[in-house]
């Protein structure tokens, strides 16, 4: 045990169990003293949203090992506290990944990428953590040990533990292991770059190339973004893509007709080194947020929402980066998700500001009365991460 480390600020005491079963007597000693906790990774998500600190924050650190992994049969089965750059450095021997990219994957904890639901350019074709989540173990409410998918299935009250817990942001339970499908590297990635004069023609190239060229990812970013990235002063569009060298002339035809004879084929260390400063770009001192909108009003809602952005063509989702002088300019871009029947989450603020921003949509009343039934079934004593979830759940 250790007092908090300063740069989490989110946590008040830290604890770093050995075992399931150490978390499983914590979960118990909590409940019985109403001490309330939080798992964390590299606590970036809790240190990014919390308005107030966490009374014990639960290191996962030290479960961080591969329990098994069948290479023919493309699963893996891994404890929470292991990275995902650490687990992709293992699979890759075998000339395998596991496909997701949130910022910094060598930060980024299994165990944060469930809770958080992580995800990055790689949603276009490989879907996010929920499509390759097939089983799971986490600790719950009088630190019961509990399985769903995978090789046991043991649910609670009914409900769909991998797709409840994900995205839960630990409120509901703290994920220990997980078991995934995996998928095989992608030869030669390349990476298509086409900067424009103006948004929306960016937008409008990127629409015509989704509907003709499979990708891995594509995106169009705003100029501050292109600015940021090295790829120019103005609005860029940025398509991924992979296979064998005829697959690659093809495809960098299709895509060099589209996006015009300025556009630039990536190769070798550069394709993925652009790639990497896009996953992983960040503005310190900003707000940010994720809008999720139908891909058919990205264009329109990325553009009205004030921000800089890098707007993921062909999955309705942007994220955006917004000054943190004037907090409301955070609602004024949840209305224009609105506009489009969509959402906004507020992925990180200062903490000056904290107090004056939503994090997370109000639903409506009847989905909301959902939401406190299942933190009820879950989380009977309130322990785990309250008020770190929609309506402060």
């Amino acid at each position: 045990m250790r007092e908090d480390a300063g740069a989490i600020g989110a946590i008040a005491t830290i604890v770093e169990p050995r075992s399931v079963e150490d978390i499983a007597d914590l979960v118990r000693k909590c409940e019985a003293d109403q001490i309330t906790l939080a798992p964390f990774g590299a606590a970036r998500t809790l240190s990014q949203i919390r308005r107030a600190p966490v009374q014990i924050g639960i290191s996962l650190r030290r479960l961080a090992k591969i329990i098994a992994y069948e290479p023919e049969d493309m699963t893996v089965v891994v404890e929470a506290g292991m990275t995902i750059g650490a687990l992709n450095a293992t699979l890759a021997q075998r000339g395998q990944r596991l496909p997701v990219d949130p910022r910094e994957p060598d930060a980024t904890t299994l165990g944060s990428l469930i809770a958080a639901a992580h995800a990055g350019p790689l949603r276009l074709s490989e879907g996010t953590v929920r499509d390759l989540l097939i089983g799971i173990q986490f600790v719950g409410h009088g630190g019961r040990v509990i399985h769903a998918g995978g090789r046991v299935v043991k649910n609670v009250a009914g409900y769909d533990l991998m797709k409840v817990l994900t995205g839960s942001f630990g409120t509901l339970g703290i994920v220990t292991e997980a078991t995934f499908k995996v998928r095989p590297l992608p030869e030669n990635y390349t990476l298509a770059v086409a900067a424009f004069a103006d948004v929306e023609a960016a937008f409008d190239a990127a629409s015509r190339l989704y509907d003709q060229v499979p990708l891995i990812h594509l995106e169009v970013t705003s100029p501050g973004v292109s600015a940021t990235l090295g790829a120019s002063e103005r609005s860029v569009v940025l398509a991924g893509f992979a296979g064998i060298h005829s697959e690659l002339a093809y495809q960098s035809d299709r895509i060099a007709s589209v996006l015009g004879p300025r556009s630039e084929m990536l190769e070798g260390d550069r394709a993925p080194a652009l790639y990497s400063a896009l996953r992983d770009l960040d503005f310190s001192g900003c707000i940010n947020a994720r809008m999720a909108v139908l891909p058919n009003d990205l264009a329109r809602c990325a553009r009205e929402s004030s921000s800089e952005f890098v707007a993921h063509v062909g999955s309705g989702i942007a994220e955006l980066w917004m000054p943190a002088g004037d907090p409301r300019i955070a609602a004024r871009a949840r209305s224009v998700a609105h506009s489009a029947h969509g959402h906004l989450r507020v992925i990180s603020a200062p903490v000056s500001i904290r107090s004056q921003i939503e994090f997370f949509d109000h639903p409506n009343p009847a989905a909301f009365k959902l939401l406190q039934r299942v933190k009820s079934t879950f989380d009977p004593a309130g322990v785990f991460n309250p008020g770190c979830f929609v309506g402060a759940l």
